[in-house]
């Protein structure tokens, strides 16, 4: 018996599904199609901004433009794990499981300082290998997060997720050691640093959407997270191209000093009485009376002025972890008039135009000395969150978080610069590695102390606590330097403090 009704009705449903099919591969060619024309805008933007005032002469655009690469991936991977640590689960869930990949995050940092750095000051040629060679790995763990991803195995996931986080801070120190030896006449220290940072934001915001169109496109949840992890692969591989790219300056430790000495002039001239001593910085000479004490964490003693960079950017470190965390868990669960994604993503972007500000202000200054950014933008992010706590809501919130951004973000440039200016090349990699460590130590415990807080429900208590503990902080340095420059100006009191009793 022939049911020609039901013939019809098959062949109109094939008809439909045919359809459908073409609309959803049309939607995936248009998106790809505009994916691929804003990565084309974007790759030659960074390619100029890459190569401007002879950086493209000296090899510098290479290392800014491999860097990129990176932060790319690095966007890719974050918007991978951040549905399935975060908006996939109640706040609840979310706060276990934050705080589970907080303490995951301190764990190769037990590497970084004492085997990585030193490792780094060893390797004399060969530089744009290690740099390469962190590209590749972090691509092959990538790939191997994707099938972790998709089958819910945690017991690969979280072990790939630690090497690409350490792989990403032996990278980060790599690039800042060898930045002086690429860096060209026409620009200093802190312009240099700038535009590796700028680039990596440009990235990063290119990056961050375009992996989660492509994580709708490819079906959401796990599937569309795996797929996401892939193609960060491809970007991580790619990125390896400019490292090999790098011209054999990055090898040649005899022409640092000559480039390092001119840049730091330029960057600001020295730090002050007693800012160096002769181990820690390879500029003979100096007294080593006043220099700050030696940590262990750090292979030689370091400087005032090092050490002074290093605690304003573990205390903005600390405000950053605290004010991302403490705010992300407020906003989800306190309502301010809009949904709790929108409110996220508002104070997410705040963060973004931040670093971003950051970065223009610190190519801007130029010749501007290091250490007035650092006292500067502690002073700052005081009083914008005094000012949040006592006008809290959403708009304070944004501007909470856009000052942390911001402060963080031209703190760690300074540091970088003054570490580079001050500290000799056969530690340097070391000491970037131990300021790291410290570092990603302080932004974790803000971020675990953020949580914590978040239980509150109150953002004025949250923000009122984060302002007493920078002012608390900026008093201390303030007192500290001071205590210096007067030793500094009467010898004769190097050993005595202030009210005249023995040090």
């Amino acid at each position: 018996m022939r049911y020609p009704g039901a013939a019809a009705r098959v062949r109109r449903a094939s008809q439909s599904a045919g359809r459908a099919t073409r609309s959803v591969l049309s939607a995936s060619r248009s998106a790809a199609r505009a994916g691929a024309a804003a990565g084309r805008g974007t790759a030659q933007a960074m390619h100029r901004l890459a190569s401007a005032s002879g950086a493209g002469r000296t090899g510098l655009a290479h290392l800014i433009e491999s860097s990129a690469g990176g932060s790319a991936g690095d966007g890719f991977v974050a918007v991978a794990l951040a549905g399935t640590l975060f908006f996939s689960a109640s706040v609840t869930q979310a706060r276990g499981r934050v705080a589970l990949a907080l303490i995951v995050t301190m764990a190769p940092f037990a590497l970084l300082a004492p085997f990585v750095g030193p490792f780094l000051d060893r390797v004399r040629r060969g530089r744009r290998y290690v740099l390469a060679g962190t590209m590749l790995a972090r691509g092959l763990l990538c790939w191997g997060m994707a099938g972790a991803v998709q089958h819910a195995d945690s017991l690969t996931l979280l072990p790939a997720a630690f090497g690409v986080l350490l792989l990403q801070k032996a990278y980060g120190v790599t690039r800042a050691s060898v930045t002086p030896r690429l860096l060209p006449g026409e620009i200093t220290l802190v312009t240099a640093n700038s535009r590796c940072a700028l680039a990596s934001l440009i990235a990063t915001t290119v990056a961050v959407p375009v992996a989660a169109g492509f994580d709708a496109i490819t079906g959401g949840g796990a599937t569309g997270a795996a797929w996401v992890l892939r193609a960060g692969t491809i970007i991580y591989l790619a990125a390896m191209v400019p490292g090999l790219r790098l011209p054999d300056d990055v090898d040649e430790i005899g022409q640092e000093a000559g480039r390092a000495g001119a840049a730091g002039e330029a960057a600001g001239g020295a730090a002050g009485p007693g800012a160096t001593g002769p181990g820690a910085t390879g500029r003979p000479g100096r007294p080593h009376a006043a220099a700050a004490p030696r940590w262990r964490l750090f292979p030689q003693p370091v400087g005032p002025a090092v050490a002074e960079a290093i605690r304003a950017n573990v205390t903005l470190r600390a405000y950053s972890g605290f004010m991302i965390f403490f705010l992300a868990f407020l906003l989800r669960t306190v309502h301010l008039g809009v949904p709790d994604r929108l409110a996220v993503g508002a104070m997410l972007a705040a963060v973004a135009v931040g670093g971003f500000a950051g970065t223009a202000i610190g190519a801007a200054l130029r010749a501007r000395a290091p250490q007035l950014m650092v006292f500067a933008m502690l002073g700052f992010t005081t009083v914008a969150t005094a000012a949040g706590a006592a006008l809290f809501g959403l708009w304070a919130a944004v501007m909470v978080a856009f000052s942390a951004a911001l402060g963080q973000t031209l703190v760690k440039l300074a540091l970088d610069s003054i570490v580079q200016r001050e500290v000799g090349a056969r530690v340097r990699s070391s000491t970037f590695a131990a300021s790291e460590t410290l570092h990603q130590l302080s932004w974790v415990a803000g971020g675990l102390l953020g949580l914590a807080m978040s239980f509150s429900g109150s953002g004025v208590a949250g923000l009122a606590v984060a302002a007493t503990c920078l002012a608390l902080s900026l008093g201390s340095m303030l007192i500290t330097r001071r205590r210096r420059i007067l030793r500094a100006r009467d010898p004769a009191r190097s050993g005595v403090d202030v009210v005249g009793h023995r040090a």
